[in-house]
């Protein structure tokens, strides 16, 4: 027997080690239940010894910069250079146990016992009585576009800064992105500029906590509610952010959550709404379930297949009866690099403006005129150092996708100077639960000696 794994970055434990983690399992062998067992076992655990592997499982990395690696049934290992990730997921709690019970169980695909457990514990963080669990954040902002009937003839207003999903998805949902710029300290939407977008033909806000940081709640519901407009938010990166202590998601018709490999809480692939009406809750569970209703295969609706799979539910689960200490520890993340980063007045650091409660999702740095290199020259030279980074989202409206005069792509006139100057100079640095200080000690040391 044989068979190969991949995977794009090593995933943490509760017992601090490397393995194997989600991107691909590629199996060579006829698939039976304590086979796959074997194989979560793999994936999400240390397991017992299994006599029937040819021997022990041992990363081979072959390439530094060369994101992927191979594991194969082999006796022996080569060691890389440090390399350090931008982030890597850590299942610490009892995600293997659930998972294990699902499968114990049979209960694998979208029905089971832990979805349920899963929307709920999730609706109590965010202080709403409803969530609906759905395949990916993507998922998450279409049925709620979906579901408030926003389409042809309609435009939502969002920010210019942030991933082309937001603009994909009211394309998708037959409306029309209408963009507004950014504030330069914190990153979300501009509520003045939002404001000045409004037309007749404004159906909706779709604002975006970026980075981990919330809107400026207060004045986006006053529009709102002057100008009888539908909010959603999109959470994806702000798992636990607060505004005036209540959950960012919770302020909206709907809140939308993201639990990709990369999110603070998350399910490999996955997403979560929330919200505060039963009704809305409803037609939203409908809909991420191809409409199905109470008569089977007879429709009334068009609806989509969105569903998350209780395995995935069980990891959720996991993860979020460990929300809190998560939460906290990428706090505790931004506070170490604030602290080494210190008054640096060549890099602009996040914020976390009063009243609110930032969960740094990713650590984002800007920098300024006066350090000497561009961004491009700095993460080509963190990358040779093994420190993996991100740049920051281009803006909308200068995506090659919606050059041109297609009426179905977002309205890209205006000016969006702070979404085009976070673009040319942001980036981020390793964010990971698992990043211990030393690793961040090395990674701004590196940072700073690229200053000029």
């Amino acid at each position: 027997m044989s068979f190969d794994i991949e995977w794009a970055a090593p995933l943490r434990g509760s017992n601090g080690g490397a393995r194997p983690a989600h991107s691909d399992i590629r199996c060579s062998f006829m698939s039976s239940r304590p086979i796959m067992r074997q194989v979560v076992e793999l994936f999400l655990g240390t397991g017992p010894p299994r006599p029937s592997f040819a021997g022990p499982c041992h990363p081979i990395v072959e390439d530094r910069h060369n994101s992927a690696r191979r594991c194969t049934l082999s006796d022996s290992v080569v060691t890389a250079p440090r390399k350090i990730p931008v982030c890597s997921p850590v299942l610490d709690g009892k995600e293997r146990q659930y998972v294990m019970e699902c499968m114990d169980g049979n209960w694998i695909s979208s029905m089971g016992d832990f979805i349920l457990r899963f929307e709920s514990a999730f609706a109590k963080r965010c202080g709403v009585p409803r969530a609906v669990s759905c395949s990916s954040g993507t998922a998450a902002l279409h049925l709620a576009l979906e579901v408030l009937g926003i389409g042809a003839g309609d435009e939502v207003i969002m920010p210019a800064f942030t991933l082309i999903v937001s603009a994909n998805m009211v394309c998708l949902a037959g409306a029309k992105p209408v963009l507004a710029d950014v504030r330069p300290d914190t990153w979300c939407i501009d509520p003045d500029d939002l404001a000045r977008k409004i037309t007749p033909k404004t159906k909706a806000i779709m604002i975006v906590h970026m980075y981990g940081h919330p809107c400026d709640m207060v004045s986006i519901m006053a529009t709102a509610r002057k100008h009888k407009l539908f909010v959603i938010e999109d959470a994806a990166q702000a798992h636990g952010a607060t505004y005036g202590g209540r959950s960012v998601g919770s302020f909206g018709d709907f809140g939308c959550f993201s639990f990709y490999a990369n999110k603070t809480l998350t399910t490999g692939e996955g997403g979560m709404l929330v919200t505060k009406d039963e009704r809305l809750a409803r037609r939203a569970a409908l809909l991420r379930n191809q409409a199905f209703g109470p008569e089977r295969f007879v429709h009334h609706d068009v609806g989509f297949n969105y569903r998350l799979t209780n395995m995935q539910a069980a990891i959720g689960l996991g993860q979020c009866e460990r929300f809190d200490k998560k939460v906290e520890r990428k706090r505790e993340i931004a506070a170490i690099y604030d602290e080494l980063i210190g008054d640096e007045p060549s890099i602009q650091k996040p914020v976390e403006l009063h009243g609110c409660k930032n969960v740094y999702w990713m650590y984002g740095v800007v920098l300024r005129d006066k350090f000497g290199r561009s961004k491009k020259e700095v993460r080509e030279r963190l990358e040779k150092c093994g420190v993996e980074t991100r740049s920051f989202f281009i803006p909308l409206n200068q995506q090659p996708v919606y050059q041109g005069t297609n009426p179905r792509w977002p309205d890209l006139r205006g000016k969006f100077p702070v979404s085009e100057d976070l673009a040319a100079r942001g980036f981020y640095l390793p964010s990971g639960l698992d990043l211990t200080r030393e690793d961040q000690e090395y990674v701004v040391e590196q940072l700073l000696a690229c200053k000029r």
